[in-house]
């Protein structure tokens, strides 16, 4: 077995294999498998294993929403969710693996590039669910057929509607730059989160580093998740927030919270989160029936629904009040490059910042 213990960057720096433009930009190794669709003989195999184990940096709500929904629809099947952020996952995953711990079936991650490298180190089973092969745009299913786009959202700006009017909210990221937000900005950090990371990479690729040092020009409140933002926003810490999840504002807006979202003119940084199976999961049958429920109509819903995410199946349906997903400009995302350039861009940032 190959040691699992290596580096995403280790794995990825020098790979010229690895080509920029897609969301997921992997070299064609073979070729996807043929769809599978969701059987009564794997429904009987995979209640003879008894139980799916699911890793996943899914907010835990959200999560064992999605294990009870699959339970309720597959009984004899149980789900069991270990959730942790997207870095322990992978890190979790690599040190069982180096010491040839076989524990998990399906993994979902809100960091891209962890699924480049676990395909590189043959880690992943090729899996096509039907949906997937149906469904899914190109740009968001590996050409291999190891992975797919479980989860999307965008890293929004967005505000406090105690303390800006709509018409004076920022409505760009160069608005953020105006003196009268100076001491007012709450933003999260690369360091800590996989979500801000692949946010600076975009932003710094579209709109230079020079932006960022008249960012940290304005006193920003530095925090560290990218839920963080989104929180002291709706306490009223900060009047405006330079990056966040969007579906935590969605989440806190929904409950009566003072935040709206704002989708800059440059276009909001897009997040991707894959989900797939490993070749060694214990539960290989369960695997494939939890990897294809989770790209089911039912599911995806449950992910825009339940946890205010985005989905790419065509046949959901955004939620009621919420701006469309294809009326929003996105930026370009590409894991291979944040992969390659994150020390830089954690040095770069901590330079400007100095945190």
């Amino acid at each position: 077995m190959r040691d699992s213990r290596i580096s995403r960057r280790d794995v990825l720096i020098g790979s010229s294999a690895l080509a920029a433009g897609t969301a997921f930009s992997t070299k064609v190794m073979s070729a996807a498998p043929p769809a599978s669709a969701i059987t009564p003989q794997l429904i009987e195999a995979a209640k003879k294993e008894g139980k799916v184990v699911w890793y996943t940096s899914v907010d835990l709500p959200l999560a064992e929403k999605i294990a009870k929904s699959f339970e309720a629809k597959f009984p004899g099947v149980t789900a069991r969710v270990e959730r942790t952020g997207a870095e322990r996952v992978f890190q979790r995953i690599g040190q069982e693996y180096g010491s040839n711990i076989h524990a998990v079936d399906v993994a979902n991650s809100s960091d891209a590039a962890h699924f480049i490298v676990w395909k590189k180190q043959g880690l992943l089973e090729a899996y096509v669910p039907e949906d997937v092969a149906k469904f899914y745009p190109t740009e968001h299913k590996d050409p291999d057929g190891m992975f797919a786009s479980f989860r999307v959202w965008v890293c929004i700006i967005a505000y406090n509607t105690n303390l800006v009017k709509s018409e004076e909210a920022p409505k760009s990221f160069a608005d953020l730059l105006d003196p009268k937000w100076k001491g007012k900005i709450v933003k999260a950090h690369p360091g800590y989160s996989g979500t801000i990371m692949t946010a600076t990479y975009q932003m710094q690729r579209d709109l230079g580093w020079g932006f960022f040092e008249k960012l940290a020009a304005q006193n920003i409140m530095q925090v560290q998740s990218s839920a963080d933002p989104p929180k002291r926003l709706a306490l009223g810490e900060r009047a405006v927030m330079a990056d966040g999840n969007e579906y935590n504002i969605f989440q806190i807006s929904e409950k009566g919270g003072p935040v709206a979202p704002v989708y800059a003119t440059e276009g909001s940084p897009l997040i991707v989160g894959p989900t797939g199976m490993f070749k060694a999961a214990p539960n290989p049958n369960a695997a494939k029936l939890f990897t294809a429920y989770s790209f089911t109509p039912e599911c995806q819903q449950l992910i825009i629904d339940v946890g205010g995410l985005r989905s790419m199946h065509p046949d959901t349906k955004e939620k009621p009040g919420r701006t469309p997903f294809k009326q929003i400009k996105v930026m370009k995302d590409d894991p291979a490059a944040v992969e390659k350039m994150s020390d830089e861009i954690k040095q770069h940032y901590v330079k400007i910042f100095h945190v």
